[in-house]
């Protein structure tokens, strides 16, 4: 069974480094603030994430994307929803937690989803994933013919760090430099691909809460090491209330999941870790966060991938 049949890809990771760079060798593309998707376009569309969940019963506005690809297709690329002119994470999250037609059609036409296609894995019913970054994307725009709902990412050759300052200057996320002859590999992390971020984000295990006499919440945030082990990474403030924890589906565990209590959990509620959260804070080469922010909640990646990552 081919790669489009059998659906289940796992796209290629990418490394990450504090400061950006310049590179003859290297393209540079714009980081969306969206949900990395795998798209299978042929006389339908199907739209999966990285945990291989179809995603067009709550982004149905994307069904018809194929309808722009001249042949049968596998892309890799973001899916975005643009408010107030730039992609935002939390409008595409709330999304992802709904259920209800009615309520999805709502937002759907205020705010609607797109997706930005940036690699091409399967193309005339053959992989292409071992040949070079720059033919695929000769290929990929061949393939798409760009619409509202579908387009191809742009970039620039060898310009990192100007296009890193473009980016700041616009509130984007930040930039991804890839080698130009670099090979697509499933599911595994190289440093043929490099992002760096004006803010750094995290995907964390959320351990366990606190409630606070100023009335706050804070999460108290843990993450996986290589070897398998959860460790304690820090608080993030909720808000002023758990009205977001309740919506989501969590248990009381009773007891710390890092074994010894960190130092200022004693008085926290401790959680199964079941439930995955997103973390912004600004850059640093420390093990902590700096100013950590939540951003919400997310179901497209379980808690044994929050790995805590080491930057270049």
């Amino acid at each position: 069974m081919d790669i489009f049949d059998a659906k289940g890809i796992k796209p290629m990771l990418i490394t990450e480094q504090l400061d950006p760079y310049d590179d003859p060798d290297s393209i540079f593309e714009l980081k969306l603030d969206g949900i990395r998707c795998i798209a299978y376009c042929n006389n339908s569309t199907d739209l999966r994430n990285k945990r291989d969940m179809k995603l067009l019963p709550r982004f149905p506005e994307l069904k018809g994307i194929h309808n722009n690809c001249k042949t049968k297709c596998i892309l890799d690329g973001e899916l975005i929803v643009i408010k107030d002119g730039v992609p935002d994470f939390y409008e595409l999250q709330k999304r992802t937690l709904m259920s209800d037609p009615f309520k999805i059609q709502l937002v759907n036409s205020k705010y609607p989803a797109s997706f930005v296609a940036y690699d091409i894995l399967y193309y005339k019913d053959k992989e292409v994933t071992k040949l070079p970054l720059l033919e695929r994307k000769s290929i990929l725009s061949e393939v798409v013919d760009e619409s509202e709902r579908l387009s191809v990412s742009r970039y620039v050759e060898k310009d990192g760090v100007l296009l890193f300052d473009l980016a700041k200057k616009q509130q984007l996320e930040g930039i991804v430099g890839k080698k130009k002859e670099s090979l697509y590999w499933f599911d595994k992390r190289t440093k043929d691909w490099i992002k760096c971020k004006l803010m750094s984000t995290d995907d964390c295990v959320v351990c366990g809460y606190i409630e606070k006499d100023n009335n706050m919440t804070s999460l108290v945030l843990g993450q996986y090491t290589n070897e398998g082990a959860l460790v304690y990474r820090g608080h993030v403030t909720l808000g002023v209330s758990l009205r977001i924890l309740n919506q989501q589906k969590y248990t009381v565990s009773g007891y710390c999941p890092f074994g010894d209590i960190p130092k200022g959990n004693e008085e926290a509620i401790w959680l199964e870790p079941n439930l995955v959260c997103v973390v912004e804070s600004m850059p640093n080469d420390k093990d902590s966060f700096r100013q950590p922010v939540f951003k919400g909640f997310r179901n497209d990646k379980t808690p044994r991938e929050c790995i805590r990552i080491e930057k270049l």
